[in-house]
């Protein structure tokens, strides 16, 4: 698509209608520091603020943001930190795991699917309007992964639940909105309630400058590439050790990070004592840290 194309597309519309077929489409289906991504912050009163717009599909892509499902739980083996294969409408060990568990009727076991569930992200491309805590990275744009409840926020600005309301597309440069990120703690979470679209508003004037600045998007379809994800065998075996299906020698394997190395005990972790909101964005990242450690 053109950049001309783009913008003839947003006068017409035909963007938004677009997006929430692709909307309806998602939900019908059932992975070290990226400089890249951008994550909010809180300050020193414990909440946080910032403005950002979301940008339009990379040139040579569709849509304005890819999903992404993946698993982080502890077992007696250790830690199961993997992308999940449902991502690709693939057979998943841990989804496999988990439906029998789910079967069993036992409420023990549905205790543990719900340990073990998986966890929904997604990433979209952002332009940083306003960032109190790092005004280094304003003007920038950067990769933002979010979880559901911004999703849904996004999707209740294309579907608006009453007549008098407006559908915008967000990822719009010229009919979008800036995005005022809110955060606030709740019950020991990130809460992103509070959180709200502006007026629809241009980006910037400049049509040049917009080129510019869509060029420097990262592709979105690369996030959920197959090289993203290791095989079904792979996973396989990396549960079964989690789980402890397998203690007869310890087992090390090569894709994961040197979580073999170091048994030193640590403290039980959950979302909760991370601080994180419910969609657990943080405590997947810290997660991560510990598995690498």
């Amino acid at each position: 698509m053109s950049f001309a194309n783009l913008k003839k597309q947003s006068k017409l519309g035909s963007l938004t209608a677009k997006l929430v077929k692709e909307v309806e489409k998602l939900n019908t289906n059932d992975g070290g520091v990226d400089d890249r991504i951008w994550k909010p912050e809180l300050d020193k009163s414990g909440n946080g603020y910032a403005v950002v717009r979301f940008l339009p599909a990379p040139d040579g892509e569709d849509i304005p943001w890819v999903k992404l499902w993946s698993h982080a739980f502890q077992g007696p083996g250790g830690w199961y930190i993997e992308n999940s294969l449902t991502t690709l409408n693939q057979k998943d060990p841990v989804s496999e795991h988990n439906r029998e568990l789910w079967n069993s009727g036992n409420d023990s076991d549905k205790d543990i699917v719900r340990r073990q569930k998986r966890k929904l992200s997604y990433y979209a491309n952002i332009y940083v309007v306003k960032d109190p805590t790092r005004p280094e990275n304003e003007g920038q744009v950067f990769l933002y992964k979010f979880g559901k409840k911004i999703f849904d926020k996004i999707m209740e600005a294309m579907q608006p639940e009453f007549e008098d309301e407006t559908p915008i597309n967000p990822f719009d440069f010229w009919q979008g909105a800036n995005f005022k990120l809110k955060i606030v703690k709740k019950d020991g979470f990130w809460n992103y309630d509070k959180s709200e679209f502006s007026a629809v508003s241009p980006l910037l004037e400049d049509d040049d400058a917009l080129e510019t600045l869509w060029k420097k998007e990262y592709s979105l379809t690369e996030m959920v590439d197959n090289t993203k994800f290791k095989s079904y065998d792979a996973l396989k075996k990396r549960l079964d050790l989690v789980l402890g299906a397998k203690k007869s020698a310890p087992v090390i394997d090569e894709e994961v990070t040197n979580e073999d190395e170091d048994r030193t005990p640590r403290p039980s972790v959950t979302a909760a004592s991370v601080g994180t909101d419910e969609d657990s964005d943080d405590a997947l990242s810290y997660f991560q840290k510990l598995a690498e450690s």
